[in-house]
């Protein structure tokens, strides 16, 4: 009789531990890890320059171009893919935004459920690596100075953020 409770409490206590340890991978927040984008990384943007232009180009430009009229919205009442190079806006967000941005969409990560984007979510499609691995590539496209304020922006917001 003592032997069959002690093996139902040990069998309680592996059950409580693997349950724990479900819920904290599963649901730890991983995509509010620090993102860094590596655009000095030849290795890394060779291979995002390939993923870009699988997954991103065709509707932001194989030049980072974006759509025509990207600032006006759509019949359709969305906004046209927003260009990735100097002349748009991505440099005026964080690597962490623009990551969930990929992976999540711009509603979701934007927090704004009833945003009408065409943005779709990566998440299903791209692992994490691949993510960071194209938005390191998009960087290395940038001018110097713009590579360097989006630098600044991050470290701003890094340093608020502790």
């Amino acid at each position: 009789m003592m032997r069959s409770v002690k093996k139902s409490l040990l069998f309680g206590a592996l059950l409580l531990i693997i349950a724990t340890a479900s819920v904290f991978y599963f649901y730890t927040d991983r995509e509010m890890e620090e993102v860094l984008l590596q655009p000095q990384n030849l290795q890394l943007t060779s291979r995002g320059a390939g993923l870009y232009a699988e997954n991103c180009a065709a509707c932001h430009g194989g030049s980072l171009e974006g759509e025509p009229d990207w600032r006006s919205t759509s019949a359709d009442g969305s906004l046209p893919a927003p260009p990735h190079d100097e002349t748009g806006h991505t440099w005026h967000h964080t690597d962490d935004l623009l990551f969930r941005i990929t992976k999540f969409g711009t509603a979701k990560a934007a927090g704004l459920e009833d945003l009408n984007s065409n943005m779709p979510a990566f998440e299903e499609t791209l692992s994490d690596e691949d993510i960071i691995t194209i938005l390191s590539w998009i960087k290395s496209q940038w001018p110097e100075e713009l590579q360097q304020r989006h630098d600044a922006l991050n470290e701003r917001t890094r340093s608020l953020q502790k």
